[in-house]
């Protein structure tokens, strides 16, 4: 698909991408400049990408999950 630059800067994307992500008036997206590339991901597709990231980052790690977290703070005293 193709996209404008207007004169301002701004990008006019196409309505089937606004329209299939979910970008309204106003949407918010983040750009990232790999190199050779921009990439633009909705906050949702960005949260969606970090979660897995750490998901494969600790797998099958002792005390990595979020229960081991608070199960941990739960046993806390809170002495110093």
């Amino acid at each position: 698909m193709k996209a404008v630059v207007l004169p301002d800067g701004s990008v006019s994307l196409p309505a089937t991408l606004r329209e299939r992500h979910g970008l309204t008036r106003g949407g918010e997206v983040l750009v990232e400049d790999t190199g050779d590339a921009i990439v633009l991901r909705t906050l949702d597709q960005a949260v969606a990408r970090a979660q897995a990231l750490s998901r494969r980052l600790v797998a099958g790690q002792a005390g990595a999950s979020v229960d081991d977290f608070l199960a941990a703070r739960a046993g806390d005293t809170g002495a110093e």
